[in-house]
Order: structure tokens, then C-alpha cells, then sequence
């Protein structure tokens, strides 16, 4: 059945797209000014291109790789990498973050120590990782879930802690148990939270990955990185940290689809 909407709101709608559409475009816009003051900038000499690359150069080094046949492969190589950790750490941060909302003495004993882990510089741990996991992708995912992981489990344990107390009081007033105030509030109302952590989460995986193939990889965006700059081909380390930042957007871009389907899923 269709709903007759008020000329008003037709144009308040339309406003809304304009507004849109507008704000993609300036959005385009900036980037393609900064790309041509970049390419003008060394194209005039105004600084060495050796140092800084160009629009240009990344271009050219993209499609060597390509002709070469290794771009995909150092592509799919850190983004497997990236997803794998991401995926895990979300599973085991969330049902870590289950069982301390479960069990407050577990939750008293294991905090500090979380918040101590949360500080803790990963990159430290790198010697240990490499003898624990040895020199393959394994102790990259590892670091991809150790940097991530700690940062799921503080923010949905912070998110089901925040359950409307009232709402709680009530359900336990009409007999609800433990397991039915998790399904029928706490994980309802944390799921905005949960697409929040998603968003911050999607970054700190990628930080995890490149930061795991500095210690040691083979292959993989972050060894492109590491080899361009000890044999100073900074092209390529250019070329990799847009296609690094592209792959990153991009991430973003589908938890912020998942957001809107949420969003427009709780308003149904």
C-alpha cells in the first residue's frame, strides 16, 4: 500500500539528495585538486620526485605490477591476512566480552589485566610472535588479532554494560533469567556499538596486518613497503600505501552499508 507523502516532505527529500550528491562532489573534487597540485608541484621541480613520487609514477608503478603479475598476488596475499585476523579477533573479542558481561567476578579478576594488554606497544611482542608462529602468514593473522582483539573485547563490554538499567530491572521483575536478558536487551540494544567498534576495527586490523609483514612476510602489501624503501624505490612504496588506503576505504565502506541496513531495519 503506498503512503500519499505531503509536497513539504517531497522537497525536504529532495533537498536531502541535493545535499548528497553535493557533498560526493566536493569530496571528488578535493581529491582530484590535491592530486593535480601533487602532479604540478613535481612536475615543475618544485620537489624531487624522487622523494615524493606523483599521482603519475604510482600509476606507472601500479601497472608494472600488474604486468608483471604480482600486484593481485601481494593483494590477496595481505588481504586474506587482514580479513582472517579481523574476522577472528571480532568472534573472539565478542564472546570474550559475553563471558565477562556473564560473570562479574571473572570480569573484576580480568579487567585491569585487558586494560594493561590494551597499552602494551604490540610491536614489542614481534620477537616472541615470530618464534611462536615462526616466519609464515600465521604470525601475521596473530598480530592482526592481537592488536585488534583487545579493542573488541572493551568496546562490547563497555556497549552490553550499558543496557538500560530500568529495562533490566524490569524483564527480571516479570522472571526473566540471565540468558534471556542477553538475547532480548543486552545484544539488541548494543548492536549501534557494535557497528561503531566494526568501523574502528576495520583500521586497527589493517594497522595489525602491514605492522606483521614489517616483522616478517614474503609477500603482501606491507613487504612491498618494506622492500621499496631499503632499495629506495619509494614509487613503490607509494603505490602500495594508496592501494593499502583504497583497500582500507573500501573495508569502511561495507560495515558503513551494513550501518544503513541496520539502521533502516530497527526504524521497520
Amino acid at each position: 500500500m503506498k503512503h500519499d507523502i505531503s509536497s513539504e516532505h517531497r522537497q525536504y527529500l529532495r533537498r536531502g539528495k541535493q545535499k548528497t550528491v553535493l557533498v560526493n562532489a566536493a569530496r571528488l573534487g578535493l581529491l582530484a585538486l590535491l592530486l593535480g597540485l601533487w602532479e604540478l608541484v613535481t612536475a615543475l621541480g618544485w620537489a624531487d620526485p624522487f622523494l615524493l613520487s606523483s599521482p603519475s609514477r604510482i600509476v606507472k608503478t601500479i601497472a608494472s605490477l600488474y604486468t608483471e603479475g604480482t600486484l593481485f598476488y601481494h593483494i590477496g596475499v595481505t588481504l586474506a591476512e587482514t580479513l582472517i585476523g579481523f574476522f577472528s579477533a571480532i568472534l573472539l573479542g565478542c564472546t570474550v566480552a559475553l563471558l565477562l558481561w556473564w560473570s562479574e567476578p571473572l570480569r573484576r579478576i580480568l579487567e585491569p589485566y585487558i586494560v594493561v594488554l590494551n597499552a602494551l606497544p604490540k610491536i614489542a611482542l614481534g620477537p616472541l610472535i615470530i618464534i611462536w608462529c615462526g616466519t609464515s602468514s600465521r604470525a601475521i593473522v596473530f598480530m592482526t588479532i592481537l592488536v585488534t582483539v583487545i579493542l573488541v573485547i572493551l568496546h562490547m563490554l563497555s556497549a552490553f554494560m550499558a543496557a538500560d538499567e530500568g529495562k533490566l530491572l524490569l524483564l527480571k521483575a516479570m522472571g526473566a533469567n540471565k540468558l534471556q536478558l542477553l538475547t532480548k536487551l543486552v545484544i539488541p540494544s548494543s548492536l549501534p556499538a557494535f557497528v561503531s567498534m566494526l568501523k574502528v576495527a576495520v583500521g586497527m586490523s589493517w594497522i595489525g596486518s602491514i605492522m606483521g609483514e614489517y616483522i616478517v612476510s614474503r609477500a603482501g602489501l606491507g613487504y612491498l613497503i618494506v622492500y621499496g624503501g631499503q632499495v629506495f624505490k619509494l614509487d613503490l612504496v607509494m603505490a602500495a600505501t594508496v592501494i593499502l588506503c583504497f583497500l582500507a576505504a573500501l573495508m569502511y565502506f561495507l560495515v558503513a552499508l551494513l550501518e544503513r541496513k541496520l539502521i533502516k531495519t530497527q526504524e521497520s
